[in-house]
């Protein structure tokens, strides 16, 4: 696979989204599930939350300025639950997110997550309160995720995460992408189809 698929670490400034369980449906609310493309949900992830925080005079953190242009996120326990939507990780991507660092993951929304490239890693609750008070603390702090030496860090605050070996290997060997790792074997396929009888080769 291509150097370029790759990812050995993620780099970049955090925001912190604190909160137990925040499913799909609050990460791209279900009214933005009509479009055809994925091209433009980054602007509506967390559509509903941040709406609701305005009108009570706050601001989500996907609206702060210090935050803006973050691209890795911290989060809490069981990020990502409820429906399987793979608008949720679609829409985080596209507003900017390479890297999520949470206490717990939905199963379906951590796969979905891999499949586009986005290491996914787990901190216990101490570590990910470490991590969140030092972003909240300094947001244009660098932030890195290291899906190699499996640590997160917020400046000079440091912390162990794990990361299962099946999609740690995928992303350090650069064959996350199934799709390209299905194009790059297209004659292998054809070749084993071509023995196969219930492709057209009854006797």
């Amino acid at each position: 696979m291509a150097n370029d698929q790759i990812i050995k670490a993620v780099k970049g400034t955090g925001v912190t989204v604190r909160g137990n369980d925040i499913d799909t449906d609050r990460i791209i609310p279900a009214r933005f599930l009509k479009c055809v493309v994925f091209e433009g949900l980054g602007e509506f992830a967390f559509a509903d939350d941040r709406a609701q925080l305005a009108k009570k005079g706050e601001v989500h953190p996907f609206d702060k300025p210090e935050f803006a242009g973050s691209s890795i996120l911290f989060a809490n326990k069981n990020f990502g639950c409820g429906s399987s939507r793979e608008h949720a990780p679609q829409s985080l991507s596209r507003w900017g997110i390479k890297s999520i660092v949470a206490e717990s993951y939905s199963e379906i929304f951590f796969g979905n997550n891999v499949s586009m490239g986005i290491p996914c890693v787990i901190a216990n609750e101490e570590n990910i309160e470490k991590l969140m008070a030092a972003n909240e603390a300094d947001p244009k702090a660098e932030c890195v995720v290291d899906v190699d030496k499996l640590t997160a860090s917020v400046g000079e605050v440091s912390v162990p995460v794990t990361l299962a070996d099946g999609p740690r290997e995928q992303f350090l060997q650069g064959s996350w992408d199934v799709t390209a790792e299905l194009l790059a074997n297209t004659d292998a396929i054809e070749e084993t189809a071509a023995q196969l009888p219930y492709f057209g080769h009854w006797k």
